[in-house]
């Protein structure tokens, strides 16, 4: 058990940990700082025992565990207040999205005796705030941990067993690693999402359509995307920016290899696509989403 528990943002990710932890019972006091005036009216009427910090100061002095549920900008103001008032060999953990431009940055300015592990729960979604907090979040759901070249091991084990008991799967990779595969795997298609709306948007005023009154599947799901908190996401674009640009040269490339496939009417396009759609099959069987119709919706 942790003794006392501090978590910083108390959006959607932060209030999911908070309604978990005091679930079962994970911390014997729970510090909680959030700075939105509307999301803190929201965490007092949900009756869930913790403090709430009005600010981040000499209160951190007595936290043994934070987690940090932030955008990426905020993490330099966060660290420096941790390095005036944390206590020693303090341990902090964060939620965040992209990792190794934020890594190298926050570890020329943060305290040596701050035990810092970085991670990734793969649990999010397009709304926000505590009133969107879901103590099930995190459920069968991957937690990356990020290993650097000072972890210390018993901290790594205290990281590990902290999102067990939330209800993940963990699983431990490097900065790098984890920025490469996350660039197309979640960083690129929200991207897509972006500018298909904006597509959409500027289709919309060129022919004068009511497009978003006749929004089909595909677009409807990928609107859904685009509702996503627009600083999060801002974040993660500039924080993963060498990767970001990388995945997207290839994006380009292959929309040119359709966009010729089509011009041409070339005869294997159907072949392509049957074979891309077998991606889609192998996503099931690895348990990251339902067969059923329509995802699942009712």
């Amino acid at each position: 058990m942790i003794d006392k528990l501090l978590i910083i943002g108390c959006g959607l990710i932060g209030s999911s940990i908070l309604k978990k932890v005091c679930k079962k019972k994970i911390a014997k006091k729970i510090f909680v700082f959030e700075k939105s005036k509307k999301n803190q009216r929201t965490l007092k009427r949900l009756k869930l025992k913790f403090e709430l910090m009005q600010r981040i100061d000499k209160k951190i002095a007595e936290c043994d565990f934070i987690i940090i549920c932030t955008p990426l900008s905020e993490y330099r103001k966060i660290f420096l207040a941790c390095n005036k008032y944390s206590k020693k060999n303090i341990l902090i953990t964060d939620v965040g999205s992209a990792k190794k431009d934020t890594i190298t940055r926050i570890n020329k300015i943060k305290r040596k005796d701050i035990n810092w592990i970085s991670s990734h729960p793969i649990a999010g979604s397009e709304v926000s705030g505590p009133l969107n907090g879901n103590e099930n979040l995190f459920i069968n759901k991957w937690s990356v941990i990020i290993k650097q070249k000072k972890t210390q091991k018993k901290e790594m084990k205290k990281i590990l067993k902290f999102w067990k008991l939330l209800g993940s799967k963990t699983v431990t990779m490097d900065a790098d690693q984890h920025d490469k595969i996350f660039a197309l795997t979640s960083h690129l298609p929200h991207l897509i999402a972006y500018n298909l709306i904006l597509t959409a948007t500027s289709f919309k005023s060129s022919n004068k359509n009511n497009i978003l009154k006749f929004s089909a599947g595909g677009l409807r799901d990928f609107s859904r995307i685009a509702a996503s908190n627009e600083i999060m996401w801002r974040d993660i674009f500039f924080n993963n920016k060498s990767n970001m640009l990388k995945v997207i040269d290839i994006f380009i490339k292959n929309l040119k290899m359709f966009k010729q496939d089509i011009k041409s009417n070339k005869k294997n396009l159907k072949t392509k696509l049957k074979n891309l759609k077998k991606i889609r099959q192998k996503i099931v069987l690895l348990k990251q989403d339902t067969s059923k119709p329509d995802f699942g919706r009712t």
